[in-house]
Order: C-alpha cells, then structure tokens, then sequence
C-alpha cells in the first residue's frame, strides 16, 4: 500500500449505528429496518441518494449525508500483523513470520485477535466522537502477493513466494479477520494487490508487468482465488502499476472477467492510495481525472483511495459512463456498510459487544509470543551449539538490531505497550546468574547508524537546570497560551492512543520543547526526531527535519523522516526546538541522534573475547526495507534492494567475532532472504527470527536457551546471490523460486531444523489417477528423539519427466504436527486432479498426464540440506 496523494488537516467521521440519531424523517425508511431483506435496504437507501451525494460516498473519505442519517465514514484501515496506526495494539511477527510458522489455526488465531482489538477500539473510537483514518473496520490487509524476488522491499508483508501456501494461510487469516457470524462481518479484510504486482517499489506508479496466461494463472492468481472462493474475502485493492499494459485499476481483464464472471466475487473493489490519479497521471491512458474515474468504474473499481472520483458528477453529465453504472459500485459499498451493522441497533450486532480490554490483553500478549516463537527458523546448528547453556557465566549480545525495538515490528505496525528486545529478553531469561555484556558493533549499514535517545545528560535548559521545557496546547497549530508547561529530563514520550493529560482531546492537541545541546565531544553527528505526528526540529532557529502531514499519512508507522549530519563541537549550546501536532492515532516523539563513535567494532570483539558464547543480532530494520523509501546505500533502492548480502559493516563485524574462536549464534532480523553465505561456513549456529513483534526477545531467549524447541520453516528461498535471479522487472517465470530454482539455494524454501528429530514411513497412495478423481495419501510419522517437538509434514509432486515451463515441484500440502518423544502419528493429505491441472498459452486449464512423484517429508525432495528428516516418495501416474 499505499501512497496518499491529499493531504488531510480535519478527518471524517465512521458510521456507527445510525438509529440513535437519525432525522424523523428517516426513521420508518426501509433501509433502516433490520427485518427487511439486505438488498431491499440497500437500493431503498440508494434511490434517496443524489448524483453528488452518491460520488461523494466512492472514495476513502466518505463525508456525512445528515439528512439520511448518514455519518462520516475513513474506509482506510490497516490489520496485517496487528492494528495498525491506532495507538496500542497487540503487535503479532511481520506476515512473512506469521507464514513461516506454516500453521493455519495459529494464523487463525492472530487475525481473531487482529479483528477482535480493531472492533474494540472502532467502537471506543467511535464512542468519543473519534472517526478517523486507521479507526475503521475495513482493513486492507492481507497482502497476498507473490513474494517472487527477494529484492522486493514489501515482500515483508506477503506469506512468501509459493501460491498454495501463500492461498491457504489466506484463507485462514481472511476467516479470522471478517468472523463466522451469519449475519455480520466482524471486519472487512482486503487482499491486496490485485493482481501481478511485486515491485519494483521506484517504479510503480508507471510500471507494466508482463506475462502469460500461464504465469498469470499458476503463479499470479491462485492465492487471490483462494481468498475470495474459500475464505470469503469481502473486500479486494487493485494495485498501482499495469498488467500487460491495462492499469490494474481499469483492467476488464482482471476486474471483470476473472474477478466477477469467473470468481463470481459480490464483494467491492479498492484502488490502492492515489492509483486512479496514475492512470492518467503516470500510465498515460487516459487525458484527465474525469477519464480515469470513468474507465475505473466500468471496469470494477468501486471506491477510489484518493481524490480522483470527485469528477465522476463530472463524468457522468458528460456520458463517458451511467448513473446506473456508477449504482452498481456504491451498490456494493454501502451492502458493506450494512453487513458491518452500522445501520443496525447495536444489540442486534453481536461484534459491537466485544470489550476494549481485549485490547493488549494477557491473552493476546500469550498469542503473540506464541507466534513469535513458532515463527523462528533454525538455519544452522553444528555440532549441537543451541540450546545454549543458562549456567554460561558471562554471554556477549552484540549487533545493532539487539536493543532497538522498532527494529523488531516491520512495517504496518501498532505500538506494543511493552516490546521486549533480543537483549531485555536474554537478561529475563538468566536473570543475575549470567553476567550480560552488550555492544552494538557496527551501523546498520554505510550512512545508516542506530539511533538513541538523546540522553538527559546533554540537554539544558539553563546553565543550572537539565532537560527540555515542554509547552502543551489545546489546539493544533501551537497558539494561544499553552494549556499547561512541563519540563522533561529528555525527549522520549509516547502517548499511543491517549492525551498528555486527560483534559486534552487525544487526536487534537499540539506542543513544543525547547533546550540546549550541550555534545561532550568533538564529531560528527545525526540528529532528527523518530516520530508519528506532525513534527519539525530545530537547531539554533533554522529547520533541519520535517514530518509533514503527508508522510505520516502515507505510512503511519514510528520511524526517523530526515536525519541530518552535523558537526558538533564539545562543549558549545546549540539551541534545540522540537514541535509536534497531533490529529488522529498515536502520538510519539522521540528526539534521537548518532553520536560519533569510535572502535564500535573493536569494543564489540573486546567484550567478545570475554564471553562464554555470542549471540549476534543482526540484519535489516523496515527503515531500509519497505514501500518506496528514501534509502540512499549500498545494497538498497528506494525500499527494494540490490544486494542480497547483509550490509558491509555487518559482514566485517561478523568475522571479527567469529575471529575470537568464541562460540557464535547469529540471530537475524528481517522480512526478506539475506545470503549470509560466510556465516553458513563459518558461524556456529544461525537462527532467522524475521520481526518478530512486540515478543521478540522472549521468543529468541526461549529458542536460544532450549525453553522452546524452534519449527518454523522458510516460506522464501534463500539464495546465494542476485546473481541467482533473473532480472527484479522481469515478471515471467523462468528460474525464480523453489518451483523453478534448477541450483542449490544458500537454504531452501520449506527448510528448518529442530531439537528433534522425525522419521517418515509407510507412505500409502494410488498407483493410478483418472480425471475426475481425488485420491488420500497417508503416512507414518514419528518422533525419534527424546525431546517433544513440532514437525512440518511437506507434501510436494514433482513430474518425473519435466517439461520446458513445468514446475520442477510444487508444494501441494502441509500439517504442523506436535509429537512427543517416540509418539508416531499417520498424516492424511487429499489430492485431487486439481493439483495436476496447468494452463497453456490461451489461459484454459488441462490436466497434465503423465509420470509424477508423490514426496512427503520435512522439506523438499532432492533439494540439499531441505530436509532435515527422510523423505519417503511414491510413483503416481496420471491418466486422461
């Protein structure tokens, strides 16, 4: 998602039950009755709507129509790991985690609690009068692209790079997030981006993806067909660029034909933010807003991300499309509105009665660690390194994603209330016993520092009194005499979805603080502010950072806009003004710098080298990989990245550790594949933990130290090298993936290790299968260990003989299984002529005859080190 191309100053108001307030007028109107039937209710309201009033109700901003008893509505919500972007939220791992935990009912479970906290707090919202961006119940999420290049900075918020996978936790994720009410959605969950669309993020507003049918059909469509058939998804996002040079967002192609006709999907269509404006803006198919408004609309958009559907009024007097065309998509909106139950009484809606201390609760905060924990991948273990003793006397955590913890949330977050680092959850875990050493290392990358809090201890206000004086006003544009002043030993505060203090309006109030910087050192410095308001800094009265209004509604999330380089002289007063505006969500500013530092490396080696083990934390953070960023480093490109290695500084100081002959567990954080090639030669034992969310370092510790025995499995091929894909703007598939990947990947996808070890047998399966049939394939699967654990049964079909365009294998089913030590279980799976079924040229499905082999086990067959337990494989042939 999501590029906002308005800016937003007042936001609208969501509709919550309308009958509370409703004109007299109004109130025996069919629509408001709940006994009638839906779609009655829903032409009754619409045949009172005018041409202006009906546009007016088309795009993400849905202003009142106070005459119907209409009130405002923000279509714009954000759920993929959690809520996002409205205060405290329970925050679950990145989405990539969620699908390595390669469980559906986990998945289930988190978008249940995903859907119960976004009622919850929809209705708190609303209940003061609150109708902002992010504080609806139509959630634009999952993203359910195909993860096909690990450049792709958004591959973060996918389910990885195969269709079934990725289709089957959809469904699960989809279920949890809209409910099983027959009546109501507890949500609206979107898929998202329809349909070929994986970057790159530079170029996506005038970009043209170019396939096949078959590529479209095997590759691009199967997860989003999934979603809509099976899981129900209500609402779908067309996305930025062109397929095959149609826009998305005016594609008859895919909106009419495969979207309606072929998936007789009911729901509605949502641009993504500021799409239709590229139609004519970028893309260059159509002259003007007007055109583009129209030819999205007839083509199936039915509510524009933007601004561009005001000239639909304009459309429609002019006849480039019918008033009765433009019916069909609000149609389909307000039938949204409704099974929501915003026109109903809030005792008929039984979501509306879910209460707000769900929100953060001791189960949601249990579920999040859970998933944390079923989500890390065990890479590498020689010679059996972890678990790692808890009677260690003295344990080294180095590396600049130890103790930070935005690194640990990815991007489309919510703010935890207490996220726990690699470092906080290490101390927990041995307590005084083990003495913790700690050290960042090196930067995160070339021009890329970690940044702190500026601490209390360079901050004056006077020559005789520490910290910043803060003035807090009751208003958003810093006028007037503040409401109350305050001073603060320094700049680190976090409202979330509260105000400073309880007489101020939450989502309305602005402050400033002022001070001296006072640096005890001569260098070079960062400075800027990590925030989510509107925020401006300051040194010695000229402007050196600026949050505006439209970046933060761009992205929402905590995160550093501008840093600027500086040279400090120790000693000197450089006068710091820092002011924040606050309009709608959370509320946090954080005034941050990089002092200069010297020997990081050195010190990280010297604490190294007094340690029993070292634990290094490294990897990537959403700051460098993400949705169309300003990232200027080796390795990366505006959010997509050019490299596959991990930053340069990190690299150097992963062999300066490893030079000490200490013990070395490398812990990963990041949402896509790294080649950590020296790592696996040379490293002890590698653990990929993704961003985990707000438990991250519990779930790390506990892997670490034996108290959770790791089973997640990659969801993405880890490659050694971009020098192993084709080119990131090349859509076909060729070489790309498990599916297509003919060499040795650095691990494969579906790979992992355990603490235990399992045994397959006995797989039973038809010789024969004639079209038309379905078939079960059992088989016998034991733990052969003394140490319970989780097991992923794969279940893959490969053609014996591989024709040109043919996947070499195709996942086809999996079960995450728990057995104790000894215990043996027999796992059923279904196969049916479906799975066997490829697309020609012409996009028409045939089934495939011929010789295949059935392969069930830990991982992929006849791929290295994919699996850590056998594979037991069986003959089926194929019959038309």
């Amino acid at each position: 998602m999501n590029r906002v191309i308005f800016f937003v100053c007042t936001i609208l108001p969501v509709i919550v039950s309308c009958t509370s307030h409703e004109p007299d007028k109004a109130k025996t109107a069919d629509y408001l009755n709940p006994n009638l039937p839906l779609e009655h209710r829903v032409d009754d309201l619409l045949a009172r709507m005018t041409l202006e009033e009906k546009v007016s109700q088309m795009m993400n901003q849905s202003p009142a129509i106070p005459r119907l008893g209409i009130e405002e509505y923000n279509w714009w919500s954000e759920g993929l790991h959690g809520v996002a972007r409205a205060g405290i939220a329970t925050v679950f791992p990145q989405a990539i985690g969620l699908a390595a935990m390669w469980d559906r009912q986990a998945l289930y479970d988190v978008a249940t609690a995903i859907s119960d906290e976004a009622r919850a707090k929809h209705h708190a919202f609303a209940a003061k009068g609150k109708r902002n961006l992010y504080q609806g119940l139509t959630l634009w999420s999952p993203n359910i692209n195909l993860f096909r290049d690990p450049r792709w900075g958004r591959g973060q918020e996918t389910y990885g790079e195969d269709p079934y996978l990725t289709g089957e936790l959809a469904v699960q994720f989809i279920r949890g997030l809209q409910g099983d009410d027959p009546r109501y959605l507890k949500t609206v969950a979107t898929v998202k981006h329809f349909a070929v669309h994986s970057g790159p993020e530079p170029q996506r507003h005038h970009f043209n993806a170019v396939t096949g049918n078959k590529d479209l059909y095997e590759s691009y469509l199967p997860m989003f067909e999934k979603g809509i058939k099976q899981g129900g998804a209500y609402s779908l996002m067309c996305a930025y660029n062109r397929y095959n040079g149609k826009a998305a967002c005016g594609s008859d192609l895919l909106l009419r034909d495969v979207l309606r006709r072929d998936w007789d999907f009911s729901g509605f269509v949502v641009s993504d933010c500021g799409a239709i404006e590229d139609i004519h803006a970028h893309h260059k198919l159509t002259e003007n807003g007007a055109q583009s408004a129209a030819l999205a609309v007839k083509s199936g958009t039915d509510l524009n991300c933007g601004k561009v559907y005001q000239s639909l009024t304009e459309a429609v007097k002019a006849g480039m499309l019918t008033e009765e065309q433009l019916d069909i998509s609000l149609a389909r909106l307000l039938r949204a509105r409704f099974k929501l139950g915003m026109f109903d009484p809030a005792d008929m809606v039984p979501y509306q009665h879910i209460p707000y201390s769900v929100v953060d609760s001791e189960k949601h905060r249990q579920l999040a660690l859970q998933a944390a924990q079923k989500s890390i991948v065990l890479l590498k273990n020689d010679k059996q390194t972890l678990p790692l003793s808890k009677e260690l006397k003295k344990i080294a955590v180095i590396g600049p994603n130890a103790d930070e913890w935005l690194m640990l949330l990815g991007n489309y977050n919510g703010v935890p209330a207490a996220p726990v680092t690699p470092v906080a959850g290490i101390k927990q875990k041995l307590g005084q016993n083990t003495q913790i050493l700690t050290a960042q290392g090196s930067d995160l990358a070339e021009g890329i520092p970690v940044f702190s809090t500026v601490p209390a201890g360079v901050l004056q206000q006077t020559s005789t009194k520490a910290g910043l004086h803060a003035r807090f006003f009751n208003n958003i544009d810093l006028s007037g005499q503040p409401l109350f002043e305050q001073d603060m030993p320094q700049l680190a505060v976090n409202w979330r979805d509260r105000a400073p203090r309880s007489d101020m309006d939450d989502d309305h109030f602005s402050v400033s603080w002022e001070t001296e910087l006072v640096p005890q050192k001569d260098g070079e410095y960062q400075l800027g502010v990590i925030t989510t308001c509107n925020t401006q800094l300051w040194l010695d009265g000229k402007l050196i950072a600026d949050t505006p209004y439209h970046f933060r509604n761009e992205y929402g999330d905590p995160r550093l806009r501008k840093s600027t380089r500086l040279a400090l002289k120790a000693g000197l007063h450089y006068k710091i003004k820092v002011t924040a505006i606050e309009t709608y969500a959370d509320a946090q500013v954080e005034l941050v710098w990089a002092p200069p530092q010297q020997s990081m490396q050195q010190q990280a080696v010297d604490i190294a080298s007094q340690a029993d083990a070292v634990v290094l934390v490294m990897g990537l953070t959403a700051r460098m990989e993400g949705e169309e960023m300003e990232v200027k480093t080796p390795g990366f490109n505006g959010g997509d990245r050019t490299s596959l290695a991990l930053p340069y500084p990190q690299q150097e100081l992963i062999k300066a550790v490893s030079a000490t002959g200490k013990p070395v567990v490398l812990v990963l954080l990041n949402g896509s594949a790294l080649a950590v090639n020296w790592a696996d030669k040379h490293v002890n034992a590698i653990v990929e933990a993704w961003y985990p969310g707000q438990a991250a370092g519990q779930a790390i510790a506990d892997v670490l130290f034996g108290d959770y025995n790791p089973a997640g499995r990659l969801p993405v091929t880890f490659y050694h090298s971009v020098k192993d894909l084709p080119g990131f703007d090349d859509y076909h598939f060729s070489t790309q993936t498990y599916r297509y990947f003919t060499q040795q990947p650095l691990y494969p996808f579906g790979y992992g290790l355990s603490y235990s070890q399992f045994a397959y047998s006995e797989l039973n399966l038809p010789r024969q299968l004639k079209a038309g049939q379905s078939f079960e394939v059992k088989v016998k699967l034991k733990n052969t260990s003394a140490i319970a654990g989780d097991e992923v049964a794969q279940l893959y079909i490969s053609p014996v003989l591989h024709q040109t365009g043919q996947p070499l294998r195709s996942l086809k089913g999996f079960q995450r299984i728990r057995l104790q030590p000894g215990e043996q279980q027999t796992l059923t799976f279904t196969l049916s002529e479906r799975d066997f079924v490829q697309y020609n040229p012409q996009g028409e499905a045939q089934l495939v005859s011929g010789d295949y082999l059935i392969s069930v086990g830990g991982g992929q067959p006849d791929v290295l080190r994919a699996t850590r337990s056998n594979v037991v494989q069986q003959r089926l042939t194929i019959i038309e």
